[in-house]
């Protein structure tokens, strides 16, 4: 029986992919894990392996062409299927039926329980057939009920917030102003931006769209990290064969402040709040082709400085080289950018959706600081940053960010000088 190829799931809010090279024809044999075909998403490209061995019986989307996940894409006769291969088309006809794939249509067409886990209702399966949802959307909904089941409830928070969606999106498209008429100078050269970077600048604007944007403001003083790197860098390197940054100390108080302030951990969904279990750190990682990318550092609460630069590091070399894997960059639940390695003092990131908060790091600095001791005040050399946190007002308000940001203060200014790695 022909085996599927199915463009699976490549990464958190991603529901489609652009194919962009098929690396076999129809009539190829291949071999279980063969790479099969390219694809390009908004956060990274990747490529497919063949689950099984057999022969290339059916290519169903040519190159460039834009693919729900979900979707077959290809099909292959497995090892030891008799195959008979048709000059005249497109495909390669077998002697045995091709397995039947029921496609993510709308709710009515198909009996969602016969291809997901889930358990709905006859009423949720009614309104849903009664309101057209597909049943990507309503595998999407997150549900409230016993075992998180989906609810009535749930249904119609879903379709109140879908419509109040399109409605400002309706009233925005009215009210937004013309694009601006620019007129080219003598000598200007105008260049294309390319996929990524168009897909930024619309992840950003959406961003701002989407999420209410707070700013604070917090200098902290990171003498005891920054006189610890220096003592045990050369040792770490020595013994690890790993560079050590500020970065990994950075992300243990960050994923310890989202230990004792879990109510930054999450994301909103329409008027629902999700809050994750996992601590997973996104880091953004500027390529040189001038693009970003941001790849995650997965259960950050649970590695040691070590694990936490091992990671940082590999994940970061992945990003530069175009070696990452789909899952590396999803699944984030807080992000972090280091304003500091370009010699920046602070920022006002742009919250990475559907996260609701963004920390940036600036540049550590010396500089003279009043000092407390047990004799009176004093002047001292001290190295000191700026973090400054952005976060989604609709959730996140001035008390719960003001107080995570200084907690992660806290962590890093008590940083014990004589830590073991």
């Amino acid at each position: 029986m022909a085996f599927e190829i199915i463009l699976p799931k490549l990464g958190e809010s991603i529901q489609e992919a652009t194919i962009t090279r098929w690396l076999v024809k129809v009539g190829d044999v291949v071999e279980d894990d063969q790479s099969l075909v390219e694809l390009a998403t908004e956060k990274v490209d990747s490529e497919i392996p063949s689950p099984v061995s057999g022969t290339v019986i059916e290519i169903l989307y040519p190159e460039n062409s834009v693919v729900p996940v979900g979707k077959v894409i290809a099909r292959i006769a497995v090892d030891g299927e008799e195959v008979h291969i048709s000059t005249s088309t497109t495909k390669v006809e077998t002697t045995t039926p091709v397995v039947q794939k029921v496609e993510f249509e709308k709710a009515e067409t198909v009996n969602i329980n016969d291809i997901s886990n889930r358990f709905y209702s006859p009423l949720v399966k009614n309104i849903a057939k009664q309101e057209h949802l597909s049943v990507h959307e309503l595998e999407s909904i997150v549900g409230t009920g016993a075992n998180n089941r989906v609810s009535k409830k749930d249904v119609l928070n879903y379709l109140t917030n879908k419509t109040q969606a399109k409605s400002y999106e309706t009233q925005a498209s009215k009210t937004q102003a013309e694009p601006v008429k620019i007129k080219l100078q003598e000598g200007d050269t105008v260049v294309e931006m390319d996929r990524v970077r168009k897909l930024i600048a619309d992840h950003m604007i959406m961003s701002k769209r989407t999420s209410a944007h707070v700013t604070n403001f917090l200098e902290v003083d990171v003498t005891n990290i920054a006189l610890w790197r220096e003592k045990v860098k050369d040792e770490f390197l020595k013994r690890e064969k790993e560079k050590l940054t500020y970065l990994p100390v950075i992300l243990e108080a960050i994923a310890k402040g989202l230990k004792d302030f879990p109510g930054v951990n999450v994301s909103v969904d329409g008027y629902n709040v999700i809050y994750r279990k996992n601590i997973n750190l996104g880091v953004a990682v500027a390529l040189a082709n001038g693009n970003l990318i941001v790849p995650v550092v997965k259960n950050a609460d649970r590695m040691n400085i070590v694990g936490l630069t091992k990671e940082i590091n590999r994940l970061a070399e992945q990003a530069r080289t175009g070696k990452l894997s789909p899952d590396d960059i999803q699944d984030g639940t807080f992000s972090i950018t280091n304003f500091g390695s370009f010699k920046n003092l602070f920022g006002t990131p742009v919250i990475n959706q559907p996260q609701v908060a963004i920390m940036a790091i600036g540049a550590f600095e010396k500089k003279p600081a009043v000092v407390e001791t047990s004799t009176g005040d004093m002047i001292a050399i001290r190295h000191k940053c700026f973090l400054s946190l952005s976060y989604d007002h609709r959730i996140v308000d001035g008390f719960l960010g003001g107080s995570f940001l200084r907690r992660v203060a806290d962590y890093l200014e008590s940083f014990d000088i004589n830590s073991k790695f």
